[in-house]
């Protein structure tokens, strides 16, 4: 028998670490679940210029790019000290202006760097400002080593910066580059200096599947063999509910579906310990669910929509290929909230404007008028679901009564505002940094539900991988803290056949 079938969890591999490495990630950790990425295969000691022992006070030199993805980035590396050369704080002041979230980024760190200037007179730059941790941040110059590394050009940022970390390494020091960017960290790397990822906002952590959870746990008929001795079952509000206890459900959260063999999908509505549940009979086997005459082809398509039109959810997050529905099931139960039951006032339709090719430069017109291009998506779906039995007359009067109820607003516009009793939805979240998705997310007011859609597959943004994204970080941080969250993975294209061979094969 399986360990699934016997009630236990399959084992998780973990990722091993040096001691070193454990200890700055653990700095870096402000919850469990916090991240620790993968690592630059490392070289033999005897070929590196940088070396770390444990217990060293590490000089971590920062790349632009961690400070423009997290302002308190200087915060969270506890007793070791940070240094900022002369090429980051150019660059930074070439990104202090805009409306984009890394520009505020640079903006604040601007002024943290004032304060700690302002709230340091006489101190030298040399001597670095004292931080909470222990640590020291250095505001220093572009250094260069005795023995320049000629494939270094030292005309270019990454190039400057690198060498800085050379340079520091001669005076007998720790030190580490921290970096988004790849391919700085993978020429680090051959210029024998230590190069890591900032590691703060990423998904994964040490010890935890790499992949995310997919909301739904499948288990056979002996399930109910297993779980016949504690369970307790109600007839409410025209369903069954189930109370049962179990070993397997220790790794169960609120709002995930168990499919027991091949009759039996239950919605797990509340954890009353660790392995025992209270779980409720899917709509799907009382009455054929449906939404704004939209019904689901599949399975895991029907536990979205659940999740979509349970008032007790308020955040949804859907994964999936594309072509899998995730749009059009997500519209169609806004619409039917909307209109037909009136839980929500409006739907708000978001998205990131990254282009997939080149971009099409600066868009004229009101805020709703610069989104439209980005869209298609939207209007797609819009189309299929005011298609009706009353001809063109009748689906042009339901795309107009539609329209008024549907807002389309651009993510920079979204701080400081709240949201109340709004059904907001996030179209290509998987393009976003978790500050971005935080930022949204903070927006919703009682009453909201918050919808993220995303395919990791399709990422278009610099520095963010499968991983790192704001929707993995989403749905691996706020899984198992927040009750009224629910998940599910898409497994299948709906769109077309010609849809579902692109997406296996190309």
């Amino acid at each position: 028998m399986s360990q699934r079938q016997n009630g236990h969890r399959p084992k998780r591999k973990t990722v091993s670490q040096s001691t070193t490495r454990q200890q700055v990630n653990n700095n870096l950790k402000t919850k469990p679940g916090a991240s620790i990425g993968k690592q630059i295969p490392s070289i033999p000691t005897s070929l590196r210029t940088i070396t770390k022992q444990a217990g060293d006070v590490i000089t971590y030199v920062f790349d632009t790019n961690v400070l423009m993805e997290d302002a308190s980035s200087v915060y969270r590396f506890k007793e070791h000290n940070i240094y900022i050369p002369e090429t980051v704080l150019e660059e930074l002041d070439r990104n202090k202006k805009g409306d984009r979230e890394e520009n505020r980024q640079v903006r604040t760190v601007s002024r943290l760097f004032d304060e700690l200037i302002r709230g340091n007179r006489g101190l030298k730059a040399s001597e670095g400002f004292l931080l909470p941790g222990g640590g020291r941040l250095f505001l220093g110059d572009d250094m260069f080593p005795q023995k320049p590394v000629k494939a270094l050009n030292t005309n270019k940022p990454d190039n400057k910066i690198i060498n800085t970390c050379l340079a520091l390494a001669q005076q007998n020091k720790p030190v580490v580059l921290v970096s988004k960017d790849i391919l700085c960290r993978v020429k680090a790397f051959k210029a024998g200096v230590n190069a890591e990822d900032y590691l703060h906002e990423t998904a994964t952590s040490s010890g935890d599947d790499e992949q995310v959870r997919t909301g739904v746990h499948e288990l056979p008929d002996s399930f109910w063999e297993e779980v016949e001795s504690s369970l307790k079952i109600e007839h409410i509000e025209g369903r069954n509910q189930y109370t049962f206890s179990h070993t397997y459900l220790k790794g169960v959260l609120n709002n995930e579906f168990l499919i027991i063999g091949e009759k039996f999908t239950l919605q797990i509505t509340r954890k009353l310990s660790s392995q025992r549940v209270i779980a409720r009979e899917m709509s799907v086997y009382v009455n054929k669910p449906s939404a704004w005459r939209v019904s689901p082809r599949t399975l895991r398509q029907a536990i979205a929509l659940e999740l979509l039109l349970d008032p007790n959810v308020d955040f949804v997050s859907l994964l999936g290929k594309t072509g899998s529905g995730k749009t059009l099931l997500t519209l169609a139960a806004g619409l039917a909230q909307t209109f037909d039951s009136n839980r929500y006032r409006e739907i708000i339709f978001s998205r990131l404007t990254v282009p997939v090719g080149e971009d099409i430069g600066f868009l004229p017109g009101t805020e709703e008028e610069k989104m439209h291009p980005w869209m298609g998506a939207l209007m797609d779906n819009l189309e299929v679901l005011t298609n009706t039995e009353f001809g063109e007359w009748g689906r042009s009067a339901t795309a107009d009564l539609i329209r008024k109820r549907i807002s389309i607003r651009s993510l920079n516009f979204m701080r400081g505002r709240t949201f109340l009793s709004k059904f907001i939805v996030l179209d290509e979240a998987q393009n976003l940094t978790p500050k971005q998705t935080k930022t949204l997310i903070t927006r919703a007011g009682p009453g909201t539900k918050v919808v993220l859609l995303g395919n990791t597959a399709q990422i278009d943004t610099p520095y963010l991988s499968e991983h790192t994204n704001g929707l993995v970080y989403v749905i691996k941080r706020l899984g198992g803290n927040y009750s009224r969250l629910g998940h599910v993975t898409l497994d299948s294209v709906e769109r077309s056949l010609l849809s579902a061979v692109a997406e296996e094969y190309l």
